[in-house]
């Protein structure tokens, strides 16, 4: 077997070919450019030597190798991706201080020879690029998520100072009323100094919902008697960051529907463990990648992060600890959003939070155990294809 170790760089990548049998170093390290005439250089060669006899490793950092490693997949090659820390650990153990990108070439040709050290590489397949786009989808869906959650921290402080008793006003917020009301007056000062019949057309809404008890009225009263302090650069700010928010939401349901799509044609037998929406399945699926990848559950719990860390020195053994926090931190938050969906729709699940909450453990960590359960089916579903079945729990 060839191998081949690839150091990726934003602009030029270093290359080296070593044979696994005796470690002979058939090519120096070498550089290539980030385009099609460096990537050709590439092939031609590795044209010397048969597709099946070679086998490609690069680290799985960043988003440069993205392009290489789509042009090498689509050439048929056998391509690995190795986490940057096992390459760095490699690295140190043999006794490097410094980081250096032809050598870095042969350390991933290392990594890539030692047996024991298969685990810590995953190969890729064509499929796993079409998990990415919607990997991509996923991650964005949470980061746009994460900016609504800033948007409107900074929308209600700006109501606290011009408005402060607003919220107090209304049993939900964001509402339609809710909204309109801000983005028309933008401050208790300007209600209070608005003509009734102003007030009263951000009350009219024609669709779906409740009622709010609260009349224009009321509003106005609330607002003559505030102790808000107004001011010009507030008001424009509550308008601005509502419309961050609303333009923010119409993308969050753009993202939605295509992951929808993604998930109707994945077709993923978790869809089926209740709880768990075309969201929700879709990160959880992508986040994992190929399921072939993993030989026991524990391993997808131990890439989640969500395993108890264990401590042991000498005679002294932890007996409370948190949970690693390592690998994907998207899957671990999709987890968590979801448990509390899936314990209150399964009673197989909801009778195991209870189980765990009456030996003692709280709310978080009985969650835990809840989550390493439901990666423990998630795992066993994917591996035979099986649909959920409370049935087979019992």
């Amino acid at each position: 077997m060839k191998l081949i170790g690839i150091d990726i760089g934003k602009n030029k990548h270093f290359f080296s070919i070593v044979n696994q049998v005796d470690g002979e170093l058939l090519i120096e390290p070498s550089s290539f450019s980030n385009d099609k005439e460096g990537f050709d250089s590439l092939i031609q060669k590795l044209s010397a030597y048969t597709k099946d006899s070679i086998l490609i490793g690069m680290e799985d950092t960043g988003h440069y190798h993205f392009a290489l490693l789509k042009y090498l997949i689509t050439k048929n090659y056998t391509v690995a991706l190795i986490n940057p820390r096992t390459t760095d650990l490699t690295r140190r153990l043999h006794g490097g201080i410094t980081k250096n990108d032809k050598l870095d070439t042969l350390t991933i040709c290392e990594v890539l020879s030692n047996p024991i050290k298969k685990k810590l590489y995953r190969i890729v397949t064509a499929n796993s690029f079409e998990l990415y786009e919607q990997k991509l989808l996923t991650r964005h869906h949470h980061n746009l998520k994460e900016e609504i959650n800033v948007y409107t921290n900074r929308l209600q402080k700006c109501i606290d100072i011009v408005f402060p008793e607003f919220n107090r006003l209304f049993n939900s917020k964001y509402g339609t009323v809710y909204i309109n009301i801000l983005k028309t007056f933008g401050s208790a000062q300007n209600i209070a100094n608005a003509d009734i019949r102003n007030i009263r057309k951000c009350f009219a809404h024609q669709g779906r919902g409740r009622r709010i008890a609260l009349s224009a009225e009321q509003l106005k009263d609330a607002a003559i008697l505030s102790v808000g302090f107004s001011t010009a650069a507030d008001v424009i700010q509550i308008k601005h960051l509502i419309d961050q928010i609303e333009l923010i939401k119409a993308q969050l349901s753009e993202v939605d529907k295509k992951i929808e799509e993604f998930s109707i044609k994945n077709n993923s037998p978790i869809l089926s463990i209740p709880g768990i929406s075309h969201f929700s399945g879709t990160s959880i699926l992508t986040e994992l990648g190929d399921i072939a990848n993993y030989n026991k559950p524990s391993q997808i719990i131990k890439f989640a992060g969500v395993a108890p860390l264990h401590y042991e020195s000498s005679q002294f053994t932890a007996e409370h600890t948190a949970i690693t926090k390592k690998g994907s931190k998207y899957l671990r938050k999709t987890l968590y959003q979801i448990i509390l969906p899936v314990i209150n729709n399964s009673a197989i699940f909801k009778n195991y939070y209870l189980k765990k909450i009456s030996q003692g453990k709280g709310h978080r960590c009985a969650q835990g155990h809840c989550i390493r359960k439901l990666l423990r089916i998630i795992y066993h579903l994917l591996t035979t294809e099986q649909q959920f079945d409370v049935a087979l729990l019992r």
